[in-house]
């Protein structure tokens, strides 16, 4: 048995707050803890918040789709945007150590990405980047509500 939420919002910062209110609506629907819809929340945050700020080189409005679903223990999310090309995967985990004002500028919100979901994805299709996320959500039965 499975779950699942598309969401749809255009590239504008603002919009991310009611992305969050979704978020924390399905976690409480589907009985996942506080803690998963809080790591959820904090990932998604970044990854949006990456693509309004950075994929695009122009002013016009743009659809980002993200995708949610519940299959059994496993939560998985996609984002999908037509930003230019990147590959978060790509991107090299910054350097923590020494001084801060030694450090490399950027980096530590897909850093975060990387700790708070178990498995990330990236892909080009049909000139959209798709990046997937998943986490394992132990002891979660998928619960069905009626509509």
């Amino acid at each position: 048995m499975s779950a699942q939420l598309t969401l749809s919002l255009t590239n504008k910062l603002a919009e991310i707050e009611g992305v969050s209110r979704l978020v924390e609506a399905f976690g409480e629907q589907h009985g996942l803890p506080a803690r998963v819809v809080f790591d959820l929340n904090l990932a998604l945050d970044e990854v949006l918040t990456n693509i309004i700020s950075y994929g695009y080189d122009d002013g016009a409005e743009h659809e980002i789709t993200v995708r949610l679903s519940l299959d059994g223990h496993t939560l998985h999310v996609e984002v999908e945007d037509d930003g230019r090309p990147f590959n978060p995967l790509e991107i090299a985990e910054p350097h923590l150590g020494g001084p801060v004002e030694e450090r490399s500028i950027g980096g530590l919100g897909l850093f975060l990405v990387r700790k708070l979901m178990s498995g990330l994805a990236y892909r080009r299709q049909e000139g959209k980047n798709v990046f997937g996320m998943s986490r394992t959500v132990a002891d979660v039965p998928v619960r069905q509500h009626p509509k």
